[in-house]
């Protein structure tokens, strides 16, 4: 009788885990107003009306583009400038940052009518004057190189560390390109700077992968994939001797991670219906640490690496499309622990993109999906199921321009670890998450310190005094 009541209190114990482990997050997709059927894809993070406060950018395929804002409650789209919806152009990938030096981050739309080869619709560059969008791309002096090459993502360099970024567009089929504003022009620089290959583009990170430097990892579909070593300027590619071509696989989403809780960022790449990998740099070679479960082929698009329920380790999400979404804790040594997200897993959601924000400011993050390709599907939007409270830390890194400092390198350190953060350029595929390093903290964790290492190489150390709350630190 005795053993019958133990193992009825352990089916119990077990069951009660594994429901709590299945709610690791609340759906709160009814905050999103008017959230009607149809087909989108990449989705980006920034500042779009410059009044401090940073909106999920939603890129639709034959529908509007959309600036969701968080205001009473509710996720609101506030734009309805036509340049900027632009319902024709079938956009798949997106990201922002500031290419004009003005501390204000321009969106670039990627474009893409077609699967590969030329394509009817020119990509679209939006910047912000006295309160009206407008297309850099349609001012005659920059329609030289427009981009007329069906392409996938888009990430932001800032390649001479001096807060002037360029924009590296993974095309598919064609030449890639690296947009710069040079002479007062907006150019096609990817040939001067070594960055020129076509390939089958699909996602492209960049940051403080390989030296101090901002360098450039591409995983790429029907080809090797591309890691570019960042020489004052110059990229050459390196992928061979640091053993990450990876020639077998199909790249999709990518995200830079410090997996070991090192103070050093590795890569998380994921491979369509192929086995997914976790590079871990190990003196002059990345080596894939990926276990068994993780390596399980997919149809994967984006991954995401963050701080879901702010117990001070990172999870991974991997956003398939047509099956079921993923969830891998991170512990210590790059252990992977999934978790159990069945009730929200999608798995007849057509994922295409997803990105995260602490869009209500409250210290937890929100985790936004798009859906599309072969269906029309509406967003969804999730949060971990926990308290609220001051179990986080936030910084926000801005450069000498007052724009966020995309790709640049923050580490938190404390009496139990060293833990680095890009400030996100892209792209996770097609995406580009909050320029924000979000932490949340460990039980027993104390004496906290911040290292930004900026995008010229540059150090600075701040001491932290108070957790639940966002420091914002500015390049001196």
């Amino acid at each position: 009788m005795r053993s019958k009541t133990v193992l009825f209190a352990i089916l119990l114990i077990l069951i009660s885990i594994k429901s709590a482990s299945a709610n690791f997050f609340n759906n709160i997709t009814d905050l999103i107003d008017k959230n009607y059927e149809s087909l989108r894809y990449g989705i980006s993070v920034a500042d779009v009306n410059n009044d401090g406060a940073y909106e999920f950018i939603v890129a639709g395929f034959g529908s509007e583009n959309l600036a969701l804002t968080y205001k009473e409650n509710k996720l609101t789209n506030i734009v309805s400038d036509t340049k900027f919806k632009d319902k024709n152009s079938f956009t798949i990938g997106v990201a922002a940052c500031d290419i004009d030096s003005d501390g204000y981050e321009e969106i670039y739309f990627l474009n893409t009518d077609t699967y590969s080869g030329e394509k009817k619709y020119s990509d679209r560059l939006i910047d912000l004057k006295n309160n009206k969008f407008f297309d850099i791309f349609e001012q005659k002096k920059n329609q030289i190189d427009l981009n007329f090459t069906a392409g996938r993502s888009v990430v932001c360099v800032d390649r001479k560390g001096n807060g002037k970024y360029g924009i590296y567009v993974a095309n598919y089929g064609g030449p890639t390109r690296f947009y710069e504003k040079f002479k007062g022009i907006i150019k096609d620089r990817a040939g001067e700077f070594g960055l020129d290959k076509t390939t089958g583009g699909r996602a492209v990170v960049a940051g403080h992968i390989l030296s101090n430097n901002i360098d450039i990892f591409a995983a790429n579909e029907r080809g090797v994939n591309f890691l570019y070593k960042n020489v004052n300027g110059t990229f050459y590619d390196v992928a061979s001797e640091y053993n990450i071509l990876d020639p077998y696989e199909n790249g999709r989403g990518t995200a830079l991670s410090d997996v070991l809780y090192r103070g050093q960022l590795d890569i998380i790449s994921g491979n369509w219906d192929g086995e997914h990998r976790i590079f871990i740099k190990k003196e002059n070679s990345f080596k894939d640490i990926a276990d068994s479960n993780f390596k399980k082929p997919s149809k994967i698009r984006t991954v995401i690496t963050a701080d879901f329920d702010n117990d001070g380790y990172d999870e991974i999400f991997l956003n398939n499309i047509g099956e079921p979404n993923k969830l891998f804790k991170i512990k210590e040594n790059g252990k992977l622990e999934e978790i159990d997200i069945t009730s929200n897993s999608e798995a007849n959601g057509l994922g295409t993109g997803a990105a995260v924000a602490d869009i209500d400011r409250d210290g937890i993050l929100e985790l936004l999906i798009a859906h599309g390709e072969t269906g029309n599907q509406i967003l969804t939007l999730y949060k971990a199921n926990i308290k609220k409270g001051k179990n986080y830390l936030r910084i926000k890194a801005l450069n000498k321009n007052g724009a966020p400092a995309r790709g640049a390198t923050i580490t938190l350190i404390s009496n139990l670890r060293k833990h680095s953060k890009t400030i996100d350029s892209g792209s996770g595929y097609l995406c580009q998450m909050e320029p924000v390093a979000h932490y949340g903290i460990r039980n027993g964790e104390k004496d906290f310190e911040v290292q930004i290492k900026w995008t010229n190489g540059k150090i600075n150390n701040f001491k932290l005094t108070e957790t639940g709350k966002t420091y914002t630190f500015k390049q001196s």
